[in-house]
């Protein structure tokens, strides 16, 4: 069984008299493991689909389905956990909290979750370490540069140990060699955690990296053409 399955996924915006139709009848399946990377031209609804697959917005037609389970037939408080445990989300723009540290940034989804603080201190400090903000912990996001605060975001990402990781852009604010550090990162914690990548990308380098490479066009998603790829398989209501 899959992990996540769009199935005709569709999203619609009514901009005045226009009706301005984003997603239309998109599929996809997500299998644990997966490293996907999602690529399109500008505004063509990349950071709508992220923003569908994590529940943090509602389609308006189709379905998405979690271990076979219908995410929006769940009530607002099951969604709202959905989102805690399940999903970890990595931003172009950290959305880091000014007034706490790294730290504190990272802790708190688990407080959020109600987990214990000692727990939860423990699990953000083996994280920091981990995307080698050691010397860190203190410091607020004013004092960290550009990819610094992105690392925090991904260990942020992580704190809950969330089966999908969804990035959106998360190397689109930051110089050649950092967005290469953070590409390494995201490859390294997927391998190690076993959780599915979908990343969706201006960057064809870290696009390369991914494991499957799908163009998002016209409201759906094809293969990249001429993208090499670990894993292909078809579209369209077929296992990716």
């Amino acid at each position: 069984m899959s992990l996540l399955q769009a199935v005709q996924l569709e999203k619609r915006y009514v901009d005045g008299p226009a009706v301005v139709q984003v997603l239309a009848g998109l599929d996809l399946d997500v299998e644990a493991g997966d490293r996907i990377a999602i690529i399109g031209e500008s505004g063509v609804g990349k950071s709508t689909l992220l923003h569908l697959l994590g529940a943090l917005d509602q389609p308006t037609g189709g379905r998405l389905l979690f271990d076979g389970q219908d995410v929006f037939a769940q009530s607002e408080a099951e969604l709202a956990l959905f989102r805690n445990r399940e999903v970890g989300f990595v931003f172009q723009f950290h959305h880091l909290l000014g007034d706490f540290t790294a730290l504190e940034n990272v802790m708190l989804p688990g407080l959020i979750s109600r987990q214990p603080f000692g727990t939860t201190r423990t699990r953000a400090t083996e994280l920091l370490e981990r995307v080698g903000l050691r010397a860190r912990l203190a410091h607020r996001p004013g004092q960290l540069s550009g990819g610094e605060q992105q690392r925090v975001a991904v260990a942020r990402a992580l704190a809950l140990r969330p089966r999908l990781l969804l990035a959106d852009e998360p190397t689109g604010n930051l110089d050649p060699a950092t967005g290469e550090e953070v590409q390494r990162l995201l490859i390294e914690l997927n391998q190690e955690s076993g959780s599915a990548l979908v990343v969706a990308t201006h960057n064809d380098r870290l696009a390369a990296a991914m494991e499957r490479t799908l163009r998002l066009a016209e409201g759906r998603l094809h293969e990249a053409a001429g993208v090499p790829s670990a894993r292909r398989g078809g579209l369209g209501g077929a296992a990716l």
